[in-house]
């Protein structure tokens, strides 16, 4: 959580944080610190079945969970696109299933589950592949 929140601070309207892992990983749990971050003090869930929930921010915040949707078609056809290109910060679960909407200056995080209960997360711009792990 904390990670996600110190990322709030690099965000700006327009942002796309993509966010990858397994089952259990903690990628909601990095959206709530980046909605902590953005000074959202409403709890933020899981949209698995909403699947786009919008927060008032001063940049509003759309967390977006793509699990259920197959393919970027299916985003499109929700009206996913004026979300995602609007001006508030969008992050995304699931990201590999809309990947079509995911530009090269998206902020991609990648979360791992380690043994005895630890993460790996690397955090990186499809730009820039490079990026920073910690875990």
């Amino acid at each position: 959580m904390s990670l996600g929140e110190s990322l709030a601070a690099n965000l700006k309207r327009g942002s796309i944080v993509a966010i990858s892992g397994p089952l259990g990983a903690g990628k909601t749990c990095f959206a709530k610190g980046i909605a902590r971050g953005l000074g959202i003090t409403e709890e933020i869930l899981s949209p698995s079945y909403a699947i786009i929930s919008e927060y008032e921010a001063e940049i509003p915040l759309y967390h977006i969970d793509a699990y259920r949707l197959e393919n970027s078609d299916a985003f499109a056809a929700i009206g996913g696109d004026e979300i995602i290109f609007g001006d508030g910060i969008s992050i995304i679960e699931w990201c590999e299933n809309i990947s079509g909407f995911i530009g090269d200056d998206s902020i991609m995080v990648e979360i791992k589950i380690l043994e005895d209960d630890k993460r790996s997360i690397k955090i990186y711009n499809k730009i820039n592949m490079s990026g920073k792990e910690n875990v």
